[in-house]
């Protein structure tokens, strides 16, 4: 499904400070660190391009004037973007409810410190365009239950319609896990209305709102389509997620453009950024480079990030 959707917008959340992601949150927030040598918010838009999106919505906060920096109007990646601030982080509800004022068609959401790697999902598209869904959520069959915790569970009921959800469970009842990335018509933003704050993390949560949907007997449903995700959280994560897109891609390494390099140098399963100077004969393994290093140490380099003078053990 790659043609124009004129029916379906793109709402992408990258209002968060991410405080966890330390020393990178300093100069970068999360949603655009690099993931192959691009932010990660751009592999999320290329996604939505495969579904025909061509208009999307982001929401910024921290440093936001450096998201609109890295990816301006879109133009450069065949899209058009709106950057709204959210002024506030009070949770994903408190976001998307920033936007009722310019959403008028069902739409496709995606929090923006997430990776994904997901299948075909245009039947859940084509079902919330259609009215047969009011909205879909896109899962994952997650073995790890810790996971699920992180993230929020999913209790289906007849036909893959959603039961209940509950927002990081402490009690893991079956392996459906929710990810993150969802698709919604208009009804959301009635639900969101009357989202309580939360007592957990006094904030307005999404799973509160979808809960509510339910409630009101409208069709919410989920189907596990996510192969591979990640929550950017901790800086080895950041280097976990460049590792498993080398791999989607069946790439043994990723040199930007401009690299020098010593001639006795010996690159291993990793990204290096555009502008990167190796000084000396060294072997980098399983290692994120960001563009503009420097690297003058004399020793090899395993599971690490370069970042300006940082090196960060993972």
């Amino acid at each position: 499904m790659s043609k124009s959707n004129d029916k379906l917008l793109g709402v992408i959340l990258a209002a968060g400070k991410g405080t966890r992601i330390y020393p990178f949150s300093q100069s970068l927030p999360k949603p655009i660190l690099p993931v192959s040598n691009k932010p990660l918010l751009e592999h999320q838009i290329e996604i939505m391009k495969s579904y025909g999106i061509n208009e999307i919505i982001i929401v910024i906060g921290y440093m936001g004037y450096t998201i609109v920096n890295a990816l301006g109007d879109g133009s450069r990646m065949g899209v058009t973007l709106k950057y709204v601030d959210q002024s506030e982080t009070l949770g994903i509800a408190h976001a998307l409810g920033k936007l009722e004022p310019y959403i008028d068609s069902p739409f496709l959401l995606l929090l923006g410190d997430i990776y994904f790697a997901i299948e075909e999902i245009s039947f859940m598209v084509d079902a919330v365009l259609s009215g047969e869904a009011n909205a879909y959520l896109v899962s994952k069959i997650e073995k790890d239950p810790e996971m699920i915790k992180r993230n929020f569970a999913i209790i289906e009921g007849e036909g893959n319609r959603v039961r209940q959800v509950i927002e990081k469970p402490r009690y893991v009842r079956n392996h459906i896990k929710g990810c993150g990335l969802y698709l919604f018509d208009q009804h959301i933003f009635d639900a969101i209305r009357r989202t309580p704050r939360t007592a957990m993390r006094d904030e307005y949560e999404i799973t509160e709102s979808i809960q509510i949907m339910i409630n009101d007997g409208y069709s919410v449903y989920h189907s596990p389509a996510v192969n591979k995700d990640m929550n950017l959280t901790v800086p080895e994560d950041l280097l976990l997620i460049n590792l498993m897109d080398l791999h989607r891609h069946g790439l043994p390494n990723l040199i930007g453009n401009g690299v020098k390099m010593h001639s006795g140098t010996i690159i291993e399963n990793s990204v290096i950024g555009d502008n990167v100077v190796i000084e000396h004969p060294i072997t980098l393994r399983d290692s994120l480079v960001f563009k503009d290093s420097v690297i003058k140490s004399k020793s090899n380099i395993n599971r690490a990030i370069i970042h300006e003078d940082n090196t960060i053990p993972c």
